[in-house]
This record gives C-alpha cells, sequence and structure tokens, in this order.
C-alpha cells in the first residue's frame, strides 16, 4: 500500500503538457460563418448578427483567394462595438495560416526613429508572401552506421582529428554507404544524430536534418518523447522539392543586415542591440527585380496578403498620400482599414472628410458598413463570450447582461462577465445568476454614467 501511495503522489504532480491558450478579445472568431451558397448563418465561426457585413466579406475573400483583389482596399466602417476588428480577424482565418496577414493599429506608424511612412511600408512589406519552390539533390534515409574515422593531427601534438566519416543510410528500395566531410560531422553532433535516426542531407549546401526516429524503435509506452517517422521510401539518392514561405520584408531584413567582421568593434556592434534604421528604396528594388526573375523563372508564386490597418483615421495626410501611391504599385498587398469616426478632420489639415480620410483615398475604397446589434444579437454574443471564458451563466442572468449590454454598450456588457462569476463564487454558487450581474453592475460604472457624473458635477474636478 505505501508504494501505491507513492505512485499515486508522482502521478498527481505530472504537469500537463497541453499548451494553454489566453483567453483575448477575439478568440472566439474561427472564420466568417457562412453556409456553402455564401450566405451567412445567424450565430456561427464564433460571429453573431450582421449579416450583410459577413457576406460581403466573404465576396472579398472569394477576391483574395483567386488573387483579384490585390491593389485594393476594403473599409469597415462602423460604430464602435459593432464588430469591425472581428470581421477582419474572421477574414484572416477563412483565408488560413498560408496567406500573410500583418496587423497594425495606425498610431504604431509614428516614431523618433523611422518616418512613418517607412513603417507604413514595411507592414506593405511584410503583408506579401513569397512561396519559393526548389527542387534539392538529398540523401535521406535510416542512419545504419556513423563511424567518424580518425587521423594524426597534422598541426602536431598528441590529439587526433577526424579526417572523414562514413554514414550507412537505408531506405526501403536499398542502402548507400557515404563518405563525408568532417564539417558535416559536427552539424550531426549538434542535432544529437544517433544510428537509428532518419535524416535528410542535402547535397548542395551538406546540411543536416534529423527527421525523426525510425519507427522500428517504436515501444509500446504510453509516454514517449520522441517522434518515430517510417523508413523513407525511394532510393537513398534522390531529389525532394521543398517549399520556403518568406514575406518581402524578411528579404528586405535577410539583406539589409551588414554582415559583420572578425574585429573586435564588428564583434562590439553585433552584441549591442542596434537601432531601427530604414531599409533603402535602391535595396527593395534590387530585391523586387530577383523575386521578379523567380517568378518568371516559375521558382516562386506571389501570394498577395492582407494588411489590417486599424483606427484609420489616426493617419495624417502624408500617410494617406502615401498609402494613394503605394495601392497602385505592381507588388501591393490587399489592404482593409477599419474607423469608428464619422465626418471628421483629417489629420494635418483642416479640411473635414467623411471617417477623417481624404476623400481621393476614400473613392478608391470599397465600404462595408457595420450596424448596432439589437438585444438578442447582444445575449448571443455574451453567451458565446462566456462559453470560451469557460463561465457558466444562467439564463436571465444573459438577458439581465443584454439589457445592460443594449443601455450602455457591448463592450462593458462583455467586461462584466469575469466580475460576476467572481462575485458568484464568492456569494457560494458556481452559476451566474441575476442578482450577481446586478450586484457586478453597481460596483463598476459605464463610460455613459461616467459622461453624466461629470457633467453633473462639472465643479468638483479639475479643468
Amino acid at each position: 500500500m505505501k508504494g501505491w501511495g507513492r505512485s499515486k503522489i508522482a502521478i498527481e504532480t505530472v504537469q500537463s503538457t497541453a499548451k494553454s491558450q489566453r483567453v483575448a478579445a477575439h478568440s472566439h472568431i474561427k472564420g466568417l460563418g457562412l453556409a456553402d451558397d455564401g450566405t451567412p448563418e445567424p450565430v456561427a465561426a464564433g460571429l453573431v448578427g450582421q449579416l450583410a457585413a459577413r457576406e460581403a466579406a466573404g465576396v472579398i475573400v472569394e477576391l483574395i483567394k483567386v488573387k483579384k483583389m490585390a491593389g485594393r482596399a476594403l473599409l469597415l466602417a462602423g460604430a464602435p462595438g459593432t464588430g469591425k476588428t472581428a470581421l477582419a480577424m474572421a477574414i484572416a482565418a477563412e483565408l488560413g495560416t498560408k496567406v500573410p496577414f500583418a496587423p497594425l493599429v495606425a498610431s504604431e506608424v509614428y516614431s523618433a526613429e523611422v518616418k512613418p511612412t517607412e513603417i507604413l511600408m514595411e507592414s506593405f512589406r511584410r503583408a506579401i508572401g513569397l512561396r519559393i519552390k526548389e527542387s534539392k539533390e538529398v540523401y535521406e534515409g535510416e542512419v545504419m552506421e556513423l563511424t567518424p574515422q580518425e587521423t594524426e593531427n597534422p598541426l602536431g601534438g598528441y590529439g587526433k582529428t577526424i579526417s572523414h566519416v562514413v554514414i550507412g543510410l537505408k531506405t526501403t528500395k536499398g542502402s548507400k554507404q557515404l563518405k563525408l566531410d568532417p564539417s558535416i560531422y559536427e552539424a550531426m553532433q549538434k542535432e544529437n544524430i544517433a544510428v537509428g535516426d532518419v535524416i535528410y542531407i542535402e547535397a548542395s549546401s551538406g546540411s543536416v536534418k534529423r527527421v525523426g526516429r525510425s519507427d522500428r524503435f517504436s515501444t509500446d509506452h504510453d509516454l514517449e518523447t520522441e517522434e518515430y517517422v517510417p523508413l523513407p521510401k525511394g532510393n537513398v539518392h534522390k531529389k525532394k522539392e521543398i517549399v520556403q514561405d518568406v514575406t518581402l520584408h524578411d528579404l528586405d531584413l535577410a539583406n539589409a543586415k551588414p554582415q559583420g567582421g572578425q574585429d573586435i568593434m564588428s564583434m562590439v556592434g553585433q552584441m549591442i542591440k542596434p537601432k531601427k534604421t530604414e531599409i533603402t528604396e535602391k535595396l527593395r528594388g534590387e530585391i523586387n527585380k530577383v523575386v521578379n526573375q523567380y517568378i518568371d523563372q516559375g521558382v516562386a508564386e506571389l501570394v498577395p496578403g492582407v494588411l489590417f490597418i486599424d483606427e484609420v483615421h489616426m493617419l495624417d495626410i502624408e500617410c494617406f498620400t502615401f498609402l494613394n501611391r503605394a495601392l497602385e504599385s505592381t507588388l501591393a498587398p490587399i489592404v482593409i482599414f477599419a474607423t469608428n469616426r464619422g465626418v471628421t478632420p483629417v489629420r494635418g489639415t483642416n479640411v473635414a472628410a467623411p471617417h477623417g480620410i481624404p476623400v481621393d483615398l476614400l473613392d478608391r475604397l470599397m465600404i462595408i458598413p457595420t450596424l448596432p446589434y439589437g438585444k438578442d444579437d447582444v445575449a448571443q454574443i455574451l453567451a458565446v463570450r462566456a462559453r470560451v471564458e469557460g463561465l457558466s451563466f444562467a439564463d436571465d442572468a444573459i438577458d439581465k447582461l443584454a439589457d445592460i449590454g443594449v443601455s450602455t454598450s457591448l463592450r462593458y456588457a462583455v467586461q462584466l462577465l469575469t466580475p460576476s462569476s467572481i462575485l458568484a463564487g464568492i456569494n457560494g454558487h458556481e452559476t451566474v445568476d441575476m442578482d450577481d450581474i446586478e450586484e457586478t453592475n453597481d460596483l463598476f460604472v459605464d463610460a455613459k454614467t461616467s459622461g453624466r457624473t461629470l457633467a453633473a458635477s462639472e465643479d468638483g474636478y479639475l479643468q
């Protein structure tokens, strides 16, 4: 019994390896929630209501997928809390992970180190993907033999050096013995390669990649630290197509970084965190030439992604002028703007314009309006959020919260979910009821009530 007690304690102290994901404002958004014919479901994929806006966003997604939307822009316009950012996140979810999605808040472009237009250009380049397909000659198989051959040190002394390494690789079709350079043996040691591992070696560069352990070594254990893979098919020496996804900004950065020398000043310069510097237009032009050559040769494929600029009214007239030109570029992503402003002055001018965007740029945009939510929609959204956050609410509590959301704002009602569940726990019950909601609402004040309080007692506050 004592032994059983010890083993039981040991099992209880084992921590789960499952990654816990933090619940954010839009964690529940999984897509646009459209049926096969493109019509929106009332409640689907984490989205509620906004049927016309979701259907229009579905058309935009199809345009992006068939590459007919590049260089165009979309504006999501609506009052605060009507789901503009949620729609943009849903578009990103529909496009999948292979299409670059670069989110940006307009106020991020203002920096003491770099011009706003440079930040915008970086974001443009980050939103354009390049899928490079390379056909490489590789040696692939399970390691059957790994024998380093030693020789006398040519520099003298008592130590010996490795002259070469003999490695035997096996596939389903046969086996092959290779004589490799000692530098490749060093790379193998870094990868911790041993007999029984499945590896591949690039013939051109000599780089070694460990794929996993051969599945003939797999055991019946419930917990394994190794990843077991089957024996590779075909010959040991073969051609393998490797697909790599990069963005144009990745290429810019890789070519903009100066290669450090071996002198002391270069080494110190590499250790000190460098200041953010602008990438020259000349360098970008050279990279564009190489990219176009790759595309013409069929080696690479351009993947126009999505640049999402939230709070676009915070950009100034210089940024808007830059956007006019950038949208006409041959290498331009799909740009989605979002704003909650009505007629307001364009930043940097005294001219009032719809949404705070100059009329000439506004004329280029396809505009999707988002409408305020009704009580039923607010109740559905609150129920979805409660489910995502793992909270239990009674039906009358959700109904009460929906009333609060309609009279104040949806965001305020969503923010009351977690505090009310904590109060319910203090009051001794797991499910949140209407009394918990009322108690929580009495503890906190929404923005509208706060504004009315300030207006009524203006003299009591500093101006």
